[in-house]
């Protein structure tokens, strides 16, 4: 049965909602897992699909999973095998490429299919294989990537991009690996902060956690620990979206600031300025929702990069809260050559946009959005669609949600909570 979402459009919302853990953060911490003599609790884990799927793929190595609360999960490595990943498990997530770096530290071997996931233009993993060479692996790539190595040994890995799965992969071959290990242009999102601390936890000796130069003192034991996994500050943003496109007024609890600078600063851009108060993110009714030009009045550009840049996984959600601000923005997606595919669907609801090239859309508003029939193509296009019918007058009917609860757990739950109209059916 194929889920969607049926969404009635031109209600304001209130109330407080908090963000879910990190799913970004979470998946490559459960991979970890593989790299610790004890058992490991993760508390704070989203209960979503990505999340399941990796869960599976480890039980399938042999680790044991308890679900210990709605979101407290407990993993024992202790006994897993060596055993090829289940190809069907790595088609569903790009995540399961994570499992190079700790299995091959673990057993010596691995081969991995190509793995799944979004859709949203071209995901190299070049950058995953050179680290891992660079710390000792030999690698034959063919139909599968066959990874070996009898001892990974600590070197100077400078990454060809500032890839945050490769980073991450890096960082767990690294603690495992023989000596030191200086990792540069590393990507340090707060997820990949969040692994570090997690592997620091396990008994690590990692410096220059938050910074672009990583250095790892490898080879030390690893034990079982218990981590809190962080906000997920993607939900953050998409709910600081979904306040201003309604117009309401939403308190977001349990943030966590410092991964907020340049997400609040994308979003003052649109006349959109929410306030912290401690760990509370409060949106207000009434936002300006003004784009403000450049100086000289020159047309305004939002711009992704990596951390500490506007995150990419946001250039979605910025887009759909632009079509309710007055004003002409350029904003230009530089991560992934599909990502805007999907504003043909906006403009069918209504939007003035308009799509200069795979990586850059000129948004005038602010429109007003009429309802419509659309699919979700990947996560975050499915919650900016999302966002769109919730603005728009009339009912929507949202196709494939499937998508968006890959990234969002309990999603209609959650903003049914808020007085979002929205029902959840299958056929």
């Amino acid at each position: 049965m194929a889920p969607f979402f049926v969404v009635e459009g031109g209600h304001r919302l209130s109330g407080t909602i908090r963000p879910a853990g990190n799913k970004n953060a979470a998946l490559p911490i459960l991979a970890a897992t593989l790299l610790a003599d004890g058992p490991c609790v993760l508390e704070n884990v989203p209960r979503i699909r990505d999340v399941e799927t990796m869960i599976e793929l480890l039980v399938s190595q042999g680790v044991t999973a308890v679900w210990d609360g709605d979101h407290t999960v407990t993993l024992d490595a202790r006994n897993a095998k060596s055993a090829d990943p289940d190809p069907a498990l790595c088609a569903k997530i790009r995540a399961s490429v994570l499992l190079a770096g700790p299995l091959l530290a673990r057993f010596g071997r691995v081969r991995l299919p190509p793995p799944g996931g979004d859709v949203i233009g071209r995901r190299r993993i070049d950058t995953h294989l050179l680290a891992l060479q660079r710390l000792g692996a030999e690698i034959e790539v063919g139909t599968t990537f066959d990874f070996r190595a009898k001892q990974l040994v600590g070197a100077e890995v400078f990454l060809d991009e500032a890839s945050v799965t490769g980073t991450e992969n890096a960082l767990m071959a690294a603690v495992a690996a023989r000596g030191r290990t200086v990792l540069g242009n590393a990507a340090s999102e707060p997820h990949v902060q969040d692994l570090a601390r997690f592997l620091v936890a396990l008994g690590a000796r990692i410096d220059g956690i938050g910074t672009n130069t990583v250095t790892v003192e490898g080879g030390h034991p690893l034990k079982g620990a218990r981590f809190t996994i962080g906000p997920d500050h993607i939900e953050v943003g998409s709910f600081v979206g979904l306040a201003a496109v309604t117009n309401s007024e939403l308190t977001i609890e349990g943030v966590r600031p410092e991964d907020l600078r340049a997400t609040l600063l994308g979003f003052e851009r649109l006349g959109i300025e929410p306030k912290l108060d401690g760990d509370r993110l409060v949106v207000a009714a009434g936002q300006a929702r003004r784009v403000r030009d450049d100086l000289g009045g020159h047309v305004s550009k939002l711009e992704d990069g990596p951390w500490p840049a506007f995150p990419a996984d946001l250039m979605s959600i910025a887009l759909v809260t632009a079509t309710q601000c007055e004003g002409l923005i350029l904003l230009f997606e530089k991560m992934f050559e599909s990502r805007l595919f999907f504003v043909d669907k906006l403009i069918g609801m209504g939007a003035r946009i308009v799509l200069c090239d795979p990586h850059r859309a000129v948004v005038a508003g602010p429109s007003a959005l009429r309802a419509g029939t659309v699919e979700s193509p990947d996560i975050r296009a499915g919650m900016a669609i999302l966002l769109a019918a919730f603005a728009a007058e009339g009912t929507s009917t949202i196709h494939n949600v499937g998508q968006i609860e890959r990234g969002y757990e309990r999603l209609h739950e959650r903003l049914s909570a808020l007085g979002a109209v929205i029902q959840r059916s299958e056929r």
